[in-house]
């Protein structure tokens, strides 16, 4: 039964709290099985990747190349695609993620201080990335666009596309996508192997430095343990949003916002914040009505059911501390002026303002990139961007009269913590007794 609070009501700062801290990843822990999945790839190569593909994807090939995707394919798709009147709308998307990111572009900078030194920052992009598309279930060529746009922006020599293919099939607007993004690989794999094939390497499929985009339990998984052998953008949880809205707003408006985040996963979460506890009622019984007529009316009627909550609070203002704890990967902020609610929040992945704003507009066509901290992690992370794929390198240049400037203070703090050969280091340059 979904849930319903009332911020009025005795108890409901422990009930609030223990909703925040509820759990909505997969009970089952998949720690061992990912481990085993990694170090099989790792010692087996192309024979492991190709025996857990069969196994999990039933996708049987005798030869790992076979696993990669044609480029010309590829293009056949982005034929196929223009011919249906869909490729207009990629290339739409593809252009406005493309627009939107070109401005996160950093520049190198450089200053000579009072001292003369030469201290500086220099941006580089990875040179290889590999980009996770979730597939199975449905596929996503907008999270292909979303993931591959910026990297492209960044500069990044090598995109490296990883989806998965039952049965061997790519979603042909996924390869369509890919094509119009400009990847130079796809590879028919999914799951920890496939991770662990962009992390590891194997005979066929050469190592990235990165691996980014959402996937299942699995995936994010794999995702942990291979950090540190090369970088990750995040561990991606289920989707989320929080509408905040009042009573103004059509309820079956903001129904189906809240059911756009259910449909994706039956751990997904959607919530509504409201001061009108009539308003509340009204979007509980749009939603019961709208979720009937959904494709994925199962999915979304276990999230809601499970992982929902209206949630009405004495005034719009008041649900912002809420709203902060929360975290959330996605917050609608459905009023008349919603940049004075807006300006007092300081934990949300992606913020969508007014009643016209849906946060599905985010997913396709915005701009801003839909692959988004989940789990409460908007406090300390955000939004994948340009800078997730470049790395800054800083510069420092002493000349000898900067080099006597800087030396008595940094042989004194060498000196202090016990290293000598630090204190040396300076001394030998400035003919000072070590």
């Amino acid at each position: 039964m979904t849930l319903r609070l009332d911020a009025a009501e005795p108890g409901f700062e422990a009930r609030f709290a223990a909703f925040v801290a509820a759990r909505r990843e997969e009970e089952a822990d998949v720690r061992e099985s990912v481990a085993a999945i990694l170090r099989d790839v790792r010692t087996g190569g192309d024979a492991a990747l190709l025996a857990h593909t069969r196994r999990l994807d039933r996708f049987d090939v005798a030869d790992a190349a076979m696993l990669r995707v044609d480029p010309d394919d590829m293009a056949r798709a982005a034929k196929a695609a223009e011919r249906e009147g869909l490729y207009g709308a990629l290339a739409f998307a593809a252009e406005r993620i493309r627009a939107f990111h070109e401005r996160q572009r950093p520049e190198d900078d450089e200053v000579v201080d009072g001292l003369g030194v030469r201290m500086g920052l220099r941006w580089r992009p990875i040179d290889a990335v590999g980009l996770y598309v979730p597939g199975g279930l449905a596929a996503y060529p907008s999270s292909l666009l979303m993931n591959a746009i910026p990297a492209r922006v960044a500069g990044c020599k090598r995109l490296v596309v990883a989806v998965p293919a039952p049965a061997g099939r790519v979603g042909p607007l996924v390869l369509a996508a890919a094509h119009l993004a400009g990847v130079d690989e796809v590879w028919r794999i999914g799951g920890a192997q496939a991770v662990a094939a962009l992390a590891y390497g194997t005979e066929t499929i050469a190592p990235v430095d990165k691996v980014v985009g959402p996937g299942n339990a699995y995936v994010a998984e794999a995702k942990r343990q291979v950090f540190g052998r090369i970088g990750i953008d995040m561990v991606a949880g289920p989707s989320e949003i929080v509408v905040l809205a009042d009573a103004l707003n059509d309820p079956e408006w903001i129904a189906a916002d809240l059911l756009s985040q259910a449909e994706h996963d039956a751990q997904a979460q959607a919530v509504l914040v409201t001061d009108d506890a009539a308003f509340a009622k009204a979007v509980s019984k749009a939603v019961g009505r709208q979720i009937v007529t959904l494709e994925r009316a199962d999915i979304a009627r276990a999230s809601w059911e499970a992982h929902g909550a209206l949630v009405v609070v004495g005034s719009l203002f008041d649900a912002v501390p809420l709203i902060d704890r929360l975290a959330p990967e996605h917050l609608e902020i459905a009023v008349d002026d919603p940049d004075a609610l807006a300006s007092r929040i300081r934990h949300a992945g992606s913020i969508f303002l007014g009643r016209h704003t849906p946060e599905v507009i985010g997913d396709y066509v915005g701009g801003p990139n839909h692959v988004l901290p989940t789990g409460r992690s908007a406090r300390f992370a955000s939004g994948l961007g340009v800078l997730d794929f470049m790395k800054r390198t800083t510069l420092l240049a002493c000349g000898a009269e900067a080099l006597a400037a800087l030396a008595p203070a940094a042989r004194l703090l060498a000196e202090a913590e016990g290293l000598g050969a630090h204190a040396r280091a300076v001394a030998v340059r400035t003919n000072a007794a070590p």
